[in-house]
């Protein structure tokens, strides 16, 4: 009998052992961010560990970091300008532990978005405020307003416009959008007969949201995005990242999770919401990470995105799809003294 015993513990034990080598568990803090910006990942890491400091500095910290530093060109000023040449931006944060909620879409002249998508949150009882009323909201908070354009976006627009505005997100317009540039008018002879998006037009340095997750050493757990859009994208197109549940979601007492990739398309599909919710059902962060992902691929095999999870136990993960070189993400934590950027490969 007590073999028998000693065997089932042993039984557990290496289970147990198992279990931790695939989970990615921590000592809390947690720092977990998209994509290789570790400096953002640093730089948040450095904020939550002083004095008084919160979950929610430490988020906001790291994103402008990644905003200042304009990480990929896809995120902050001077990226991914739109039809007319304007670079706009998109963010949102999220408190896990009051649900409460601020983001910012398609926010024109104003650097530090981020930082008004909290200022939503803590000034107003909205969720969102949009387009130029959201600049005009942002200058009453104390932010400057000044041009985000850089020789680089103005390069980009040109480039693309004396390339007869090719890629295009237009489509069932005449003229062809393929083909020419606007203005545009609806095409009498369009009839839809399948999804849309045939065309794989957001890819690996076109769309490159920040994606961060934060969870204090009391578990609490918070999330938010920052991101320019996508590239000559439809003049006010607002994106997944802004969107409870599609760019991230937090709730404590289980975990958290944001979104990159084609936002058009996974915002359809709320994946951030949707891991969550799989944690809370008792899914790993790994299991819930692909998981979030199926039904996108279910109906959009082509499109490319992923996913990071958190639960507030300092267990991570991440999954992609459509990434030929797998998706790296950025992760620090009390075993680190320095970010660490993880690779997995897509499903």
């Amino acid at each position: 009998m007590a073999t028998a015993s000693h065997s089932k513990l042993s039984i557990s034990f290496f289970l147990c052992i198992l279990y931790v080598s695939i989970e990615n568990t921590c000592t809390l803090p947690l720092v977990i961010n998209t994509w290789n910006f570790n400096n953002a990942t640093n730089k948040a890491w450095t904020v939550l560990k002083q004095t008084g400091t919160t979950a929610m500095d430490a988020l906001v910290a790291g994103c402008t970091e990644c905003e200042r530093q304009q990480c990929d060109g896809t995120v902050g000023f001077g990226g991914s300008p739109d039809e007319s040449g304007e670079t706009t931006l998109d963010a949102m944060v999220m408190d896990g532990r009051t649900s409460d909620v601020g983001a910012v879409g398609d926010l024109r002249q104003v650097k530090n978005v981020i930082g008004v998508a909290r200022a939503v949150m803590e000034f107003t009882q909205h969720t969102i405020l949009v387009g130029k009323s959201a600049t005009k909201f942002a200058v009453e908070m104390g932010f400057t307003s000044e041009s985000l354009a850089t020789n680089r976006s103005v390069g980009i627009y040109k480039d693309w416009k004396n390339n007869s505005c090719q890629p295009n997100y237009r489509e069932n317009v005449s003229p062809d959008p393929k083909k020419y540039c606007g203005p545009y008018k609806p095409d009498k002879k369009y009839f839809k007969i399948q999804n849309s998006r045939r065309d794989k037009l957001i890819g690996r340095k076109n769309h490159d949201t920040i994606g961060m997750l934060v969870v204090d050493s009391d578990h609490n757990i918070v999330g938010g995005t920052s991101t320019n859009g996508a590239n000559h994208k439809v003049p006010g197109r607002v994106g997944d990242s802004p969107i409870v549940g599609a760019g991230a979601y937090a709730r404590n007492n289980v975990g958290g999770a944001a979104a990159t990739g084609d936002g058009d398309i996974m915002m359809r599909f709320l994946p951030s919401f949707h891991a969550v919710m799989l944690l809370e059902m008792g899914y790993t962060v790994e299991e819930a990470a692909s998981r979030s992902l199926k039904p996108i691929i279910k109906y959009y095999p082509d499109f490319t995105g992923a996913v990071i999870v958190a639960n507030v136990n300092g267990s991570y993960g991440a999954a992609c799809h459509g990434l030929s070189n797998g998706f790296p993400y950025s992760v620090r934590t009390s075993d680190m003294k320095e970010a660490t950027i993880i690779t997995v490969p897509c499903i």
